[in-house]
């Protein structure tokens, strides 16, 4: 097992330093970090809750808004959103606002805060596909206001990408199985081991249920044709989910390629690094001025010695794990052999089962629900960013359309 990769890369904290970090809030009026915020979480309150010594507040703040508060608290780009529009950013820097979030519902936590709470059964039941984060979300939010709802499942255990891709030293599955506690006590089911398609059909469950949700996500990572059958290349949403199924506890080579400039490739390098592989090279499409990853996943691949080489295509792949590639603007070759090679170049959506019609990996219907059918979709598979907030806020949406189709508030 890797020591370094099991534990969490950030450091947390202190009950001082979170008050400092709180103190140097401005308390805005009009609160951009709130209104940046996709999930709603609302920071402006929970900070000025905690800045006022009301930890308890700030901390029901968070998970009344966000259930899966403490998981965005660390997977969250920030830097993209609340902490894009923080205010403090024109005097000297934005405040943490994902360190105090995670310091809040370490709080929740460790004084054993029950804050969620659920009405009387309205006799309404609805299936959800996926526990990902928008069918989790989408699940809690269905459950406070009394509806049955069961989540499918086709893994072993829930939690989508974030018990199977994102790396322990980002978000411990300790973490992922207490949030998921937490719904399953507010009366959800979870239904694992199940494929819809195989196991169950769908027009079962539309027929059983008073609506469905589909939020299978994109689990699938996409390979290039010129890498098809070479043995030395490897998916890298496979790999990270060997990675983490095993604790760290796998073996790597001493120089491995990684294709790709994502937040997965960021995984890929930063998690290759701590488990002790010498020489990575992430070679990437993009030039850095247009850089996909989050800024704060590229700087920590960077403090980890990952050499990042940008601009460059893959053009061909030999035996041998030899890779040539071109630069997109200036008349350059590169050719790089490897023992390993990872590619983070996208992921796909397996709509088998699903008795909907996709295209570009998103449902093809407007809005979130298929017209004319008690179908509704979330995260991924729907419109707006990909991300675990964005998630978040996906299945708060869809929880609210399913409820006005069924009658409710």
């Amino acid at each position: 097992m890797s020591k370094k990769y099991m534990e969490e890369y950030d450091a947390k904290f202190t009950p001082r330093l979170v008050m400092e970090e709180a103190s140097r809030c401005l308390l805005c009026l009009d609160a951009p970090c709130s209104s940046s915020c996709p999930a709603g979480t609302d920071p402006a309150k929970f900070i000025r809750s905690l800045r006022f010594k009301n930890v308890k507040g700030a901390a029901e703040t968070v998970r009344i808004n966000n259930v899966l508060g403490a998981i965005c608290a660390r997977v969250c780009p920030t830097e993209r959103y609340c902490q894009a529009g923080c205010t403090r950013s024109g005097i000297d820097k934005p405040i943490d606002i994902g360190r105090i979030q995670r310091y809040l519902t370490d709080f929740e936590e460790s004084t054993k805060m029950d804050i969620l709470e659920v009405k009387e059964p309205n006799g309404k039941k609805v299936a959800v596909i996926g526990s990902g984060p928008s069918g989790l979300s989408a699940a809690a939010e269905l459950a406070k206001e009394g509806y049955k709802v069961t989540i499918y499942e086709k893994e072993a255990k829930a939690g989508g990408y974030l018990r199977y891709g994102i790396p322990e030293y980002r978000l411990p599955n300790e973490v992922v199985d207490k949030e998921i506690n937490r719904i399953v006590k507010m009366g959800v089911d979870i239904v694992l081991n199940t494929r819809i398609g195989k196991d169950v059909k769908i027009e079962d469950l539309k027929k059983e249920n008073d609506a469905v949700i589909l939020a299978i996500g994109s689990s699938e990572g996409k390979n290039l044709p010129m890498f098809e059958g070479v043995k030395k290349a490897v998916v890298a949403v496979d790999w990270l989910k060997k990675v983490k199924s095993k604790k760290g506890n796998v073996k790597v080579p001493e120089n491995v390629l990684v294709i790709g400039g994502g937040d997965v490739a960021m995984d890929v390098v930063t998690s290759l690094k701590l488990l002790g592989c010498p020489h990575v090279t992430d070679v990437v499409y993009e030039q850095f001025a247009e850089f996909k990853a989050s800024s704060k996943e590229l700087k920590g691949a960077q403090e980890q010695g990952v050499t990042i080489i940008d601009g460059y295509v893959p053009v061909a792949a030999a035996r041998g794990g030899i890779v040539k590639f071109k630069h997109r603007v200036i008349p350059a070759e590169l050719k790089i052999k490897a023992d390993l090679i990872i590619l983070a170049v996208g992921q796909k959506t397996n709509p088998d089962g699903m008795g909907v019609e996709f295209e570009r990996g998103e449902v093809k219907a407007e809005g979130n629900q298929v017209k004319g059918t008690n179908v509704f979709f979330a995260g991924d598979i729907g419109h707006g960013e990909k991300t675990v907030v964005w998630g978040v806020r996906s299945g708060k949406e869809v929880a609210a359309s399913v409820m006005k189709y069924l009658g409710g508030k």
